[in-house]
């Protein structure tokens, strides 16, 4: 079963409401790129009128994380995944409509690969730019993802 962006936003109302609630939903994904887009809400801003850094954090981990997940899936391997560390920068006021992009999935390929023929764990650090309609960069931020075989 291939992982698609229905599936992925069904799973996120079921496993991650938080997120769901805050309109984080899942655009497009394919071999090496994942689009999930959030828009600026009153459940999800902050204090200062814009969208409240978590929220974005959600979005961009979701499109990090929707690759790592579809490409163990594609794998074949019981390999299990989890977010080591992250970093995160703003440069501009987020409000309106966001779109976060992840283009790792040549990178991941690789990760995976040496997991399945060394049997042993992987990191792979991962980004996700967060752009407004206009274009403008408002926040960026990198994954680092483990990856180890389940034995």
């Amino acid at each position: 079963m291939k992982i698609n962006p229905a599936k992925l936003n069904t799973f996120l109302m079921f496993k991650l409401p938080s997120a769901y609630l805050c309109g984080v939903r899942t655009r497009s994904i394919d071999q090496n790129r994942c689009v999930v887009t959030v828009k600026h809400r009153w459940i999800n801003q902050n204090p200062f009128r814009s969208m409240f850094w978590a929220v974005q954090g959600m979005a961009a981990e979701l499109s990090t994380g929707a690759l790592v997940m579809s490409k163990i899936k594609q794998s074949g391997k019981n390999i299990s995944m989890l977010v080591l560390s992250n970093q995160a920068s703003f440069t501009k006021k987020a409000t309106g409509k966001i779109t976060f992009v992840c283009e790792d999935g040549n990178q991941l390929n690789q990760a995976i690969a040496k997991t399945v023929t060394s049997g042993e764990g992987q990191t792979v650090w991962m980004q996700a730019v967060g752009t407004n309609a206009d274009g403008v960069v408002v926040s960026t931020f990198k994954f680092e993802w483990t990856l180890k075989l389940k034995s």
